[in-house]
């Protein structure tokens, strides 16, 4: 019966056709259509269809002009309740299409639609010919240059967020036909369903993922062959997001693309340079288990940081560091600043990609966004459980942003500076190494110059030396006002404003965190000697320790600088300076350590031992008698004694061979020895000293006289007034050690009021 129908339909038509009746033939095809294809009978929606299958083999190459009226009703059984009917559908749409060939293109995104939903039906044999209709419909877009892709993209880009796990595999299937069409270019609108690709990649189906994957590494190798016609600007953030994803394949490929993207645009990527740190710096503390993400995301981090360059900062970083130093770099800056930033946003930059093809970037596209960027660092080093490869990648990123945008970083230093002083209690030594860098970048760079300096510390500094009568020179550091630079001597770096903030601001943290001070206080303070000039830096705490209002912290600072001093082999250049004061300016460094010194009566003696005072030693011995010798002080003595059958002490020990010349060197050690009760240290001592040979034995003559010592004491110095010094000091300590001991006294004498307010706080 079937059969006969479709017959009659076939040759009625075909009868018109050659009559060339069009009329005739429309009123056929409505009346397949309205009264059998959308019948409320399933027997007639069955016989319309067949009839409409019919009509199309009739029709031939001339069904093009009647496809609306034959695809809308066979379409619309597409969504019939009974499966039979919906392959019927499938089946009559297959004939159709097949004889019309490339004339149904102009309805492609209506068939599209309809078998996007035939894909996911449950009846397997209405899946069966949907694949066959769809397969028909795939040769006649690759066969044909009429496919029009601009009107097809909005319906991909809508289909491909479809949760169905066939219809995701018929998008990806469409997708991987149009990508292999030469003459269909979709990477033109790869912005478009790029987001969708990197969904669909996620799904359950192992199939599906691969299908996906595969047509991802399609896309990337197209990118890397023709990168000038790729839209990176409008994907990047599409990247930074699925390179957050908790699944590992999404999170690899978009890092991957990511890299790529990185390599190939350049400095196009910079505007998302904040949203790319976001995604990139977590994945750096990944453990072996997402390697491969750990390693690609380096390559980025890497990669993004090498596109910084020293334009960024607004104008010439070179010639405004010469006029920082002459002191005319604030006339000329606002206006250079206003001419480079007109200048740079007209400026086209050609770059070339690592292919040898030359992209035309506009430098208006290349701005870097470093407001987001320090946002992004501040608070990943905020970020308690931020990793520690985390941490030292961001601590690497504001190094590197200080030393290529310092200017511009500056106007963040700020916000960041406590953050950078709060890590340096960091439980990771590679960590406090990187936070040293930055500190010590931020506090020598001359772009953190600032006009002049804090007049109470300035007053107060000047006071504390007038109290000593220390020569002032051109190049005593931090003991006089000047607009921009604070300098120890002619062959020390320029320091900044920053630098004496830093020192004061480290000092309170070794302060406030006593263990940080025991655990890793030389550690940091070896390094910033290394890193920023070692007489800056001992120079500068002992004046801000001058001022310390708490005496038991200073004694103990004083302890750790003086241990540094005397036994790191980063301060050999110091302690030549010191040993022998010479000149002018380490005369003042000596009187600059000696005023803190003092906090430590013990360190005081050593740093004569260190600089050959030994006279003055002797006479700071004498002063001992008059302190309260504590099991504290007796421990220091025993220390250094130690520390005098050190190498360092080896000159001292040697000019005990020439006793006539130095017999202030015997009193001292002598006076030592009397101040040990009998130990270990007291053996060692006495041991030494009766090693010292009997002058008279070392006359090679019995007329020669006494030589005159080789070293002339400096003039420069005030030795009476360096004791007087060193007794207010002293005697600063034992006043707030008696009302410390009085108030502790009174606490353990007060009795109880009554049982009521014995336990009260």
């Amino acid at each position: 019966m079937m059969r006969s129908w479709m017959m009659q339909s076939f040759l009625l038509v075909r009868e018109f056709v050659a009559q060339n009746n069009t009329g005739q033939i429309k009123h056929v095809i409505q009346i397949l259509s309205q009264e059998f294809a959308l019948s409320q009978h399933p027997h007639s929606r069955k016989g319309g269809l067949i009839g409409l299958a019919a009509c199309s083999i009739a029709l031939g190459k001339d069904s093009g002009l009647y496809l609306k009226e034959l695809i809308e009703p066979v379409l619309t059984c597409f969504n019939d309740a009974d499966s039979r009917l919906r392959y019927y559908a499938c089946e009559a749409l297959y004939n159709i299409v097949k004889v019309a060939r490339g004339s149904v293109l102009p309805h492609f995104n209506v068939l599209f639609n309809g078998l996007s939903k035939l894909a996911a039906d449950p009846d397997p044999n209405v899946k069966s010919g949907s694949e066959l209709l769809d397969r028909l419909l795939k040769d006649i877009v690759t066969e044909s240059s009429k496919f029009d892709l601009v009107a097809f993209v909005p319906l991909l880009r809508e289909r491909i967020y479809s949760n169905n796990q066939y219809a995701r595999q018929f998008i990806i299937s469409w997708i991987l036909v149009l990508e292999c069409v030469p003459d269909i270019n979709l990477l033109d609108y790869l912005p478009e369903i790029l987001d969708g690709l990197f969904q669909i990649l996620g799904d359950n189906s192992r199939e599906i993922r691969k299908m996906c994957e595969t047509v991802l590494v399609e896309f990337l190798k197209e990118i890397k062959k023709n990168p000038s016609s790729v839209k990176f600007a409008e994907m990047a953030n599409i990247l930074v997001i699925h390179c957050q994803a908790s699944d590992d394949l999404i999170q690899l490929t978009a890092m991957t693309w990511m890299r790529e993207f990185i390599q190939l645009a350049g400095r196009v990527m910079l505007p998302y340079s904040s949203g790319i740190l976001t995604a990139v710096l977590p994945c750096l503390s990944y453990d072996d288990r997402k390697k491969s993400i750990k390693e690609v995301a380096n390559v980025c981090n890497q990669t993004l940081m090498k596109l910084i360059m020293p334009e960024d900062d607004g104008d010439n970083i070179r010639q405004f560091m010469l006029q920082q130093l002459d002191g005319t770099a604030d006339e000329s800056f606002s206006n250079r600043k206003n001419s480079s930033d007109q200048s740079n946003t007209s400026q086209d930059l050609n770059t070339s990609n690592h292919i040898g093809e030359s992209v035309t970037i506009d430098h208006s596209q290349e701005a870097l966004d470093l407001d987001g960027i320090v946002l992004v660092l501040d608070r990943h080093l905020h970020d308690t459980v931020t990793g520690m490869m985390t941490r030292i990648a961001v601590l690497k990123w504001l190094y590197h942003l200080y030393i290529k945008t310092p200017r511009k970083m500056f106007r963040h230093t700020d916000s960041l500076f406590p953050m950078l002083l709060k890590t340096l209690s960091d439980e990771s030594d590679e960590v406090i190494l990187k936070d040293l860098e930055v500190l010590a970048e931020i506090a020598s760079c001359p772009a953190g110059q600032t006009e002049g300096q804090d007049s109470c510390e300035s007053n107060s500094t000047q006071n504390s030396q007038s109290e000593l009568n220390i020569p002032i020179s051109a190049s005593t550091p931090l003991n006089s006002c000047r607009p921009r630079t604070l300098e120890c001597s002619p062959s020390t770096p320029t320091m900044n404003s920053y630098f004496f903030k830093f020192m004061i601001n480290l000092l309170k943290q070794f302060n406030n965190e006593k263990r940080l001070l025991e655990i890793r206080g030389p550690f940091i303070i070896r390094q910033l000697c290394l890193l920023l000039n070692a007489e800056n830096i001992f120079h500068s705490m002992a004046e801000i320790l001058l001022r310390e209002e708490d005496l038991k912290f200073a004694s103990t600072m004083v302890q750790t600088l003086n241990s540094i001093l005397l036994t790191s082999t980063e301060l050999f250049q110091l302690r030549n300076q010191l040993k022998d004061l010479r000149t002018t300016e380490s005369c003042n460094l000596f009187c600059g350590l000696y005023r803190s010194w003092c906090h430590n009566p013990v360190a005081t003696v050593s740093l004569c031992f260190l600089t050959q005072n030994y006279k003055h030693a002797y006479d700071l011995i004498q002063k001992f008698g008059d302190l309260e010798v504590t099991i504290d002080f007796l421990t220091e003595v025993d220390k250094l004694v130690q520390l005098i059958e050190c190498p360092i002490f080896t000159y001292l020990r040697l000019q005990l061979l020439d006793v006539e010349n130095n017999p202030y060197l015997i009193k001292a050690l002598y006076g030592l020895l009397m101040l040990l009760p009998q130990s270990k240290a007291f053996q060692l001592l006495s041991h030494r000293l009766q090693c010292v040979p009997n002058p008279e034995l070392m006359r090679t003559t019995p007329s020669e006289k006494p030589t005159a010592p080789n070293r002339q004491v400096p003039l420069e110095i005030n030795y009476s007034e360096l004791l007087q010094h060193f007794e207010k000091v002293q005697n600063k300590h034992l006043e707030i050690r008696h009302q410390r001991a009085g108030r502790n006294d009174q606490l353990d004498r007060k009795p109880p009021r009554d049982t009521e307010t014995t336990y009260c706080v």
